[in-house]
């Protein structure tokens, strides 16, 4: 039997990187993930059989060469992962998920690490409403969040070559069930409030447009840079999603209210006019890599969610808690004397 290649995952125990983890151990690949574990036991819906997996608890800025060595493709995912967490410490956003992942990414490079893949979004294209974007247009990132992954991005870049393969896939906004479940990510969110309250609660307006995908499609998005031709994708950025799932957030609430009719949408007007809206073409991704297929809509997505929410027993403590949601995870960590402020734990 062939022995498949080693994959490192950073951020694997993340909501993101434990689908993908999951899919490549499924595939056959030799997989380690690296992770500091804020959310190691917090926000678990289920727990997976991580068998094949080996496990390294160590932060994103203390991984050395030791910890890669052997590796054909680093997925890069680790970071402070929303809006909300990244603006709790702007500077230590960009520390973290900026100055370490180029720290990360020249390591990569002298340990021989063929391709490096990292998990952008396309919240740096920030506030664009009249044009559907392209991986050319300008940026225009509002939190310091979206300006960290620009910054690595335009660092990152100059570190491609012939041997050391650099790939941006700059995801749209995910949904869906994953063993490290999320409920402040929009789908997810407007699902929890219609089940537990009864109401679809929208904290904007509602008309801020969002690129969305399934977290298992955009698992199957590094998948498929794993697996393409180096010269199809080195060097290359692209938008993570689909043309047909582009949705104002009303209309995503609109399709909750088709899956669960009995509850009602409610404007709360709380976080006012969200400036963060932009529509995003995708045409790139499917013509560079044909075998990437997504196998997700948003009305499957929400029904997928609602069931799984119902199985699990979700009420308002546990969808409102610090379970399911990043900054209050990370605020009672560092209100318990777990971490210190440089968000190091504490031995």
């Amino acid at each position: 039997m062939v022995k498949m290649r080693k994959i490192v995952i950073t951020g694997h125990n993340g909501y993101i990187g434990s689908v993908l983890a999951l899919l490549l151990i499924k595939k056959g690949y030799e997989v380690v993930g690296i992770d500091t574990e804020y959310y190691d036991s917090a926000c678990e819906l289920f727990t997976p059989e991580f068998k094949r997996l080996r496990q390294i608890k160590k932060d994103v800025r203390r991984i050395d060469e030791r910890d890669i060595a052997g590796t054909y493709a680093i997925c890069h995912l680790a970071g402070l992962s929303n809006d909300p967490v990244g603006a709790l410490n702007e500077e230590l956003t960009y520390d973290i998920n900026y100055r370490a992942s180029l720290r990360l990414a020249k390591l990569s490079k002298r340990a021989g690490v063929e391709k490096f893949i990292f998990s952008s979004s396309c919240s740096m294209y920030g506030k664009n409403d009249d044009d559907v974007l392209t991986e050319s247009a300008a940026f225009s990132p509002i939190t310091a969040y979206a300006k960290s992954k620009v910054l690595s991005e335009k660092e990152i870049i100059p570190l491609n070559s012939k041997d050391f393969s650099v790939t941006f896939l700059r995801n749209s906004t995910a949904y869906g069930i994953s063993p490290k479940l999320r409920t402040d990510l929009v789908v997810n969110n407007l699902v929890g409030w219609a089940l537990t309250t009864g109401n679809i609660k929208i904290m904007s307006d509602g008309t801020p447009w969002r690129p969305l995908m399934h977290v298992e499609d955009i698992s199957r998005a590094f998948l498929a840079v794993i697996e393409a031709p180096k010269e199809a994708v080195s060097g290359e950025s692209f938008n993570v999603g689909v043309n047909s799932e582009n949705y104002q957030v009303k209309d995503i609430a609109l399709i909750v209210k088709q899956v669960m009719p009995g509850c009602e949408v409610v404007f709360s007007r709380e976080h006012g006019d969200d400036s963060r809206s932009y529509k995003v073409n995708f045409d790139k991704i499917s013509s560079h890599m044909p075998h990437f297929k997504p196998q997700w809509d948003l009305k499957k997505g929400v029904e997928q969610i609602c069931d799984y929410y119902k199985k699990f027993g979700m009420d308002q403590d546990r969808f409102n808690g610090r379970y399911f949601i990043r900054l209050k995870q990370v605020k009672y960590l560092l209100e318990n004397n777990k971490l210190d402020q440089g968000l190091f734990w504490k031995e």
